[in-house]
């Protein structure tokens, strides 16, 4: 059976090396990261796709929720949304969905070229009918099956335990519990009186991730969900708790990320980041957001780009995309378009700050000698959404300048006047 970290120990495989070549990387300092911990490739050996590095010197990668409700439930425009979001740049998928038929759905989104995770919690919630009735052996029972269909990642939600439970009651939250996962095992607490059964028995599901070669993604269960609940002790609980699991997972050979952290004020963005790194020696960190102001409904894709770019900058490695529709409704096609776009455009801002002399970096460059030079299809050619800027710079008609400016552009008026600097290193 495929165990990457064990792989990477004493050798350098050929997955080291094909993301050395992906990211510019040296296929060595690859493996070695892969052993630490600190790059994680979601990629169940069950089926084939293309390659998705995450972690220490790589570019910052996207990933797109989709999936039904029980509100409103089309697997076929659940598909479609997926499709779309590779079309626009997506690095990975999740499959969300709560209605219908789960495995099916499930298995028609396997099918496409992309590393897909899922929250097993949900098919046992329904399955169980509610989540009091929810027990360890369905819990365990749907994540084999999940591995056994070829999913890549699973978020587990293993801190929320009964410390985070009891923080929740000591240190009360204006929104309590807003993820899913985090309120499904917190009424399973309440309600039956015991542990959360991913953390009692988290050596038991390592052993099992490890056995179908699975990535653990460590949930944000406790993660404050409006901007008033940001400096809450539920939140924090759950950082030590994830620290120390992170730890016993990477010494069960168990690859893992770390999920958070939610709705916060923008400056306290990159303190949480830092901590969160710091508590589980630089673990890949995946985050929703963070949402640094909740006064934007139908924006909030926007507000997630800002506050994921500052995460970005201070070490954060993979950004879910937030769509137009967040706390409103179930996205759309052209919703999950949007989001997507944005958290690219957020992903790439991230990796110009964490690689400065990449290829990023060298793309940045070279638009802006082709704005110099008023090399319109250059320009198009390096730009992250080719067609929309075409489309916009020629809704005037095809012009040497922009429609702006025109006659009176400065870069064709000053331009022969300058001399043209230097390169620099990176460029």
């Amino acid at each position: 059976m495929h165990r990457l970290i064990e792989d990477c120990l004493g050798s350098v495989p050929e997955v080291a090396h094909a993301i050395a070549r992906d990211e510019g990387l040296v296929p060595r300092r690859v493996a070695r990261a892969i052993a630490r911990g600190r790059i994680v490739v979601p990629a169940n050996p069950r089926r084939e796709h293309r390659l998705c590095a995450i972690g220490e010197g790589c570019r910052v990668k996207v990933n797109v929720n989709i999936g039904t409700s029980g509100t409103r439930c089309d697997p076929a425009l659940e598909l479609e949304k997926a499709r779309a979001a590779l079309d626009e740049g997506a690095d990975a998928l999740m499959d969300l969905s709560t209605g219908g038929d789960l495995p099916a759905i499930r298995r028609s989104i396997l099918e496409l070229d992309a590393p897909v995770g899922t929250v097993p919690i949900y098919e046992a919630v329904r399955r169980a009918g509610n989540a009091a009735d929810v027990d360890g052996d369905l819990i365990f029972r749907v994540i084999r099956e999940h591995c056994r269909e070829g999913v890549d990642f699973l978020t587990l939600h293993c801190g929320v335990n009964e410390d985070a439970y009891r923080a929740l009651v000591d240190d009360p939250r204006v929104m309590g519990v807003v993820s899913r996962g985090g309120a499904f095992h917190t009424v399973m607490m309440a309600e039956r009186g015991e542990e959360n059964p991913l953390y009692a028995e988290f050596d038991y599901l390592c052993e099992i991730l490890r056995e179908y070669g699975v990535v653990l993604s460590l949930g944000d269960g406790m993660r404050p969900g409006c901007w008033s609940d940001a400096e809450r002790l539920a939140k924090a609980t759950e950082y030590l708790t994830l620290g120390r699991l992170a730890k016993r997972a990477l010494t069960a050979g168990v690859e893992r990320m770390i999920e958070g952290p939610g709705h916060m004020p923008l400056d306290q963005v990159g303190y949480n980041v830092r901590m969160i790194k710091e508590l589980t020696d630089d673990a890949p960190l995946y985050l929703l957001g963070p949402l640094v102001t909740d006064l934007a409904p139908g924006y909030d894709h926007v507000v997630g780009a800002i506050g994921g770019a500052v995460a970005c900058q201070h070490g954060a490695d993979f950004l879910c995309m937030v769509s137009p529709a967040e706390h409103l409704a179930l996205p759309d096609r052209e919703d999950i378009v949007e989001g997507t776009r944005v958290a690219r455009l957020a992903a790439h801002v991230g990796t110009l700050s964490r690689l400065p002399s990449g290829s990023a970096a060298r793309q940045e460059a070279r638009m802006g000698d082709a704005r110099r030079r008023l090399d319109w299809e250059e320009q198009f050619r390096l730009s992250l959404f080719p067609a929309h800027a075409r489309r916009i710079h020629e809704r005037d008609g095809v012009l040497e300048t922009c429609s702006m400016c025109g006659d009176l552009c400065a870069v064709r008026l000053a331009g022969d006047l300058l001399p043209k600097p230097e390169p620099r290193p990176s460029e």
